[in-house]
């Protein structure tokens, strides 16, 4: 079952006007964004956080969920503490806080892409010359 969209509108408002925070569907479900960071999933209309000593000390005590079965652990939100505005946005902004910075995106070039054109061009225009076939010497 994947999230519905009523249920990402619901969250989205209960965290209220927020700059950095932004949302990307994936895979039917959800991934939140806080300042270019991942820092939790919207997965079958439950909020999975990333973990982090500071989201474990603020979900004392922290309750776990995964979100499919080969995945890691995660700081489970029920839907009920959703309405808890200011705790979830403090649990939100906390493993934000966190997490490491993300790496910066080698950017695509032109040149790059014109250089390797230009060396296809080049192993095409060289002519190879056949070889002349020899006969075979009876004795």
């Amino acid at each position: 079952m994947s999230t519905r969209s009523e249920t990402l509108a619901y969250l989205l408002d209960q965290l209220g006007d927020w700059p950095g925070l932004r949302t990307r569907r994936m895979f039917g479900e959800y991934c939140v964004y806080v300042d270019d960071k991942p820092v939790a999933f919207v997965c079958d209309d439950l909020l999975y956080v990333k973990p982090t000593p500071a989201g474990e000390a603020l979900m004392a005590p922290p309750v776990w969920g995964r979100f499919y079965d080969k995945a890691r652990p995660h700081l489970l939100v029920s839907p009920e503490r959703w309405e808890e505005r200011g705790w979830l946005r403090a649990l939100l902004e906390a493993t934000a806080h966190a997490l490491p910075a993300p790496k910066p995106r080698m950017a695509r070039s032109s040149a790059s892409n014109s250089t390797k054109h230009s060396k296809a061009v080049d192993a095409q225009a060289k002519t190879v010359t056949p070889r002349k076939r020899v006969a075979p010497v009876k004795r």
